[in-house]
């Protein structure tokens, strides 16, 4: 192992709760009708993604562009509600003393990701950045993982991917890294059996079990 892969919302931020609520409230302001069990499985994918398929749907009058753009206001409107996720720090700290790169990739958009760096002081941990506007297709395709490993100079079987959401092990899968499903409950009910190793807090991270899958 040389370098670790954060996602972010779910992983590092607590704001799937956050995300559900704006997305359910504009979604049904536009005329849609919010099912929490089918919003589950759009997590770990981009927010174009997401309203593409609503707007097909329930026949939505606006654009995905124009929906994509209220979402995101509205998300950056509420960052102050959103708090990191229990020990995220402390782990990245432990990786940094024992040399490991570190990057986030994060199907949320470039905005929302520069922001939570700025807000939580991030960048002293990460090397390199990716949201889900930087890529042709976002999660659960490989290619936000292989981008992020490519710019740290790291060969993907010597990746770490964290992820909360089905699409994101199933994106760290397909990139040839090895996975960590974070179970977290704000995530809705996401299927991590393709991960490695599954936990349920950052206080069960242990790495030299952790090294381990690397031998």
């Amino acid at each position: 192992m040389k370098a670790v892969i954060f996602d972010m919302d779910g992983v590092i931020i607590d704001s799937e709760p956050v995300h559900f609520e704006v997305e359910g409230e504009l979604l049904e302001e536009l005329g849609g009708v919010f099912d929490e069990e089918e919003h589950s499985s759009f997590v770990g994918t981009t927010d174009y993604a997401m309203w593409d398929t609503f707007k097909r749907e329930f026949n939505l009058k606006l654009s995905v562009e124009e929906m994509v753009e209220m979402k995101k206001k509205r998300f950056i409107e509420n960052l102050h509600r959103i708090p990191l996720v229990e020990n995220v720090t402390q782990v990245m700290s432990i990786l940094q003393d024992n040399g490991y790169l570190m990057a986030l990739a994060s199907s949320n958009n470039r905005k929302a990701v520069d922001a939570i760096i700025e807000k939580f002081h991030l960048g002293k941990y990460l090397t390199y950045s990716i949201s889900g506007e930087d890529v042709k297709k976002g999660k659960p395709d490989p290619e936000i993982f292989l981008t992020a490993a490519k710019n740290l100079n790291v060969e993907p079987e010597n990746c770490l991917v964290i992820e909360d959401a089905a699409n994101g092990v199933k994106a760290a899968k397909a990139a040839g890294m090895k996975c960590i499903g974070f179970k977290n409950p704000n995530s809705g009910n996401q299927d991590l059996s393709k991960a490695d190793l599954v936990m349920d807090s950052y206080d069960q991270f242990d790495l030299e079990k952790i090294q381990k899958l690397f031998k």
